[in-house]
């Protein structure tokens, strides 16, 4: 039975964390495979290994630590650490601080309707990757560069045996492969030579 044409197959579901902007990748799938679906599914951090394993994404961006068993993974980029106050805290008045400046802060990790509340009574700082803060975008907060924490690392990540063929297709545009390269090609050549 031959396989049918990339046009012809299942829409590929692909999840992200908070702070991951995935316009860029999307942009060359569109262009690429015009009607092939993509969909692009907000996922919670602490549910992201289980938007895997539950088969509710084909693909996510994920911020590590994750449990790779069972999973493939590709290292993207790092991000800044922040300290997300409100811009009336002591914190916004500095260019940067670091861990020992927040050690008499209630510092919150996970961004949550109580925990923006929290901070934006003053009574809190979030301890966020850059990204989340400037993704979230509120007039009354400010960010700082935590100078001494680690960075975080966004990567991508995938079910070894999940065998969805688009998933080869989404990975190399991640990676920057140009639309002939062998493996894409190779891959589209099921959508026919024909040129009217």
């Amino acid at each position: 039975m031959s396989t049918p044409p990339i046009s012809q197959r299942p829409s590929l579901r692909v999840g992200k964390v908070p702070g991951v902007t995935v316009s860029k990748w999307t942009g060359v799938w569109a262009e690429r495979f015009p009607r092939v679906r993509l969909e692009v599914v907000d996922i919670d951090e602490r549910n992201q290994r289980h938007a895997l394993t539950g088969g509710e994404v084909d693909l996510c961006f994920v911020r590590l630590p994750i449990d790779e068993d069972g999973l493939h993974l590709i290292r993207l980029y790092e991000e800044l650490p922040v300290a997300w106050v409100s811009k009336d805290h002591l914190v916004a008045a500095a260019d940067e601080v670091t861990l020992a400046d927040l050690a008499d802060e209630d510092v919150l990790t996970e961004v949550t309707p109580h925990a923006i509340d929290l901070v934006s009574l003053g009574e809190a700082v979030l301890h966020v990757p850059q990204s989340v803060a400037r993704s979230e975008s509120r007039r009354d907060f400010v960010y700082r560069t935590i100078t001494d924490a680690p960075d975080t690392t966004v990567g991508l990540a995938w079910l070894v045996d999940n065998p969805h063929e688009l998933i080869e297709e989404f990975i190399g545009i991640v990676r920057g492969r140009t639309a002939n390269s062998s493996r894409t090609a190779q891959a589209r050549a099921g959508r026919g030579n024909s040129r009217g």
